[in-house]
């Protein structure tokens, strides 16, 4: 069978995908969507004057607003509809799925299948409208403190504004969480994981004029531009190559006698990912160490706010300060994140409930630990990896200013989500040609 499959994977060329006429109209309709997603990021919110806020998030381009803005696809610097973009729906999963490991009814819910996730995901849509209210307040607020010298990046400060923006910025959200759902439904890949990766892409153009910028001016030389792409191509081969490592726990299933037949007997295998835990640990780790940045921007018209600029200036991108607790808590959440994902206990319970078992294990509680053993080893190489690609490039961007683009967090993003893809395509592409097989057999027996 594995041969068989083998063999079709092999022949699979661009005759088969032109014959796949599905596979090309779900194609079709997510890039029919990522194209809706892009001219969102151009309509900008009421009330704001444009010249004004690009001066601002020009001088604050390394702080969280920085980050933020390159997962937008430039949305928030632009302070468009689509300004908080996918974030608040992301943060409503990860809090949704830290409470299920948390709350017995939550994963009562969890367990009962179909029905189960249903009411997860309106819940998770719940959360997604709430984080995305309190953050566009925020947002309409923090927007009235900007100002570039005497002049106020908003029009018209007050109640009827704040009102505006939150409804602007929360049914952006919305549609972007519903034009996600749409993509991953009717089109390829995972819609979310797309609309954040179409954002990074876009900036990509920009990310290298502004680099290149560099160069003409003499900031960085020629060679140590050539060296950085060098860098940035020998990373994405690690991204990829870690990405995919796996430790195959070897699974024996015993045989069993039904009738005159013996059924069983055969073996399997376990996956467990170098990388469980994807790239929430960078992402939550950033957001949480650039938090002050922002806090002491907005604040910065306070005569009373004077400490925040001493954790800003300790917490700044290359302090010792920084870089301690960034590989710390990208440690913590890996460790953290991978046991919410993945239990141990469960997986070993449902082994004994179908009859396998690991050879040279007893089943429940040993093989229980047995896998939290393993599973913690490669998850010390999973946090070491996750650490070494992003704080590299943390040092490029303070020591160089090397843009937010070619740093660990995108890199990893856009890699991971078109591995992903392009693992879904060739899935489409190799179920076209089972069904092609199929209906050549049955042809061939009706003759």
């Amino acid at each position: 069978m594995a041969s068989a499959a083998e063999q079709l994977a092999a022949s699979i060329n661009f005759g088969a995908f032109s014959k796949a006429t599905e596979l090309k109209n779900r194609i079709w309709f997510t890039l029919g969507a990522l194209v809706v997603y892009r001219l969102g990021t151009y309509i900008p919110i009421p009330g704001i004057d444009p010249g004004i806020l690009h001066e601002i998030f020009q001088h604050n381009a390394g702080g969280i607003l920085g980050m933020f803005d390159m997962f937008s696809g430039g949305a928030l610097g632009r302070m468009t509809i689509f300004a908080l973009n996918i974030m608040p729906y992301i943060s409503a999963s990860i809090i949704i799925q830290l409470l299920t490991a948390v709350s017995p009814q939550l994963e009562t819910l969890k367990k009962e299948g179909e029905s189960g996730r249903k009411k997860l995901n309106q819940y998770t849509r719940y959360g997604t409208v709430v984080l995305a209210a309190v953050q566009a307040y925020g947002i309409a607020v923090g927007l009235e403190q900007m100002r570039s010298g005497v002049q106020s990046a908003v029009l018209d400060p007050g109640l009827f504004f704040r009102i505006a923006t939150v409804i602007t910025l929360t049914s952006g959200t919305v549609f972007l969480m519903w034009l996600g759902e749409q993509i991953t439904a009717r089109g390829i890949g995972n819609g979310i994981s797309l609309i954040i990766m179409a954002g990074i892409v876009a900036n990509l153009p920009h990310a290298l004029a502004s680099t290149l910028e560099l160069s003409r001016t003499g900031a960085l030389s020629p060679i140590f531009i050539i060296i950085l792409l060098l860098m940035s191509v020998v990373v994405v081969m690690v991204i990829v190559f870690m990405e995919r490592a796996q430790r195959r726990i070897l699974v024996q299933y015993p045989k069993r006698q039904q009738g005159n037949r013996m059924y069983g007997g055969e073996a399997s295998h376990l996956p467990l990912k170098l990388n469980t835990s994807g790239v929430i640990p960078p992402i939550f780790a950033s957001s949480l160490l650039l938090l002050p940045t922002t806090v002491a921007t907005f604040e910065s018209s306070n005569p009373n706010a004077g400490w925040l600029g001493t954790v800003t200036a300790y917490l700044a991108h290359g302090k010792p300060l920084y870089m301690a607790l960034y590989v710390g808590m990208i440690v913590f959440f890996s460790f953290f994140y991978t046991a919410i994902v993945f239990n141990p206990a469960e997986t070993a319970d449902n082994l004994r409930k179908y009859g396998g078992f690991i050879p040279g294990i007893r089943p429940g509680k040993n093989t229980a630990d047995y896998l939290d053993y393993v599973l913690t080893r490669i998850t010390v190489l999973g946090a070491i990896y996750l650490s070494a690609v992003c704080i590299l490039p943390e040092l490029l961007i303070s020591e160089y200013s090397v843009p937010f683009y070619f740093g660990g967090t995108s890199l990893l993003i856009v890699v991971s989500v078109t591995m992903d893809t392009v693992a879904q395509i060739h899935s489409h592409l190799l179920a076209h040609q089972y069904e092609g097989l199929i209906k050549k057999s049955r042809l061939r027996g009706r003759r």
